[in-house]
């Protein structure tokens, strides 16, 4: 194995949207840096399951339907 490739492990203080923290191994900043979240899985839709909506706005088969819409069989 090399020497010195691989980063340097330290503890680092997590601060989630809500106020809340805890502490990690991570190889940002410095030893005891903190990182503030913007996001986090307790409020962000794509973890909590809310506000998807899947439409089909001008997408592949609009775009077919227009294009073959007066062909008659």
């Amino acid at each position: 194995m090399k020497n010195d490739i691989h980063p340097d492990y330290h503890m680092i203080t997590v601060t989630m949207t809500d106020g809340s923290s805890y502490e990690t191994r991570s190889t940002y900043g410095k030893e005891g840096a903190n990182l503030v979240l913007d996001i986090d899985a307790a409020t962000h839709p794509a973890w909590t399951g809310g506000g998807q909506h899947l439409l089909d706005r001008g997408g592949r088969l609009s775009k077919f339907r227009n294009k073959f819409a007066g062909f008659v069989s």
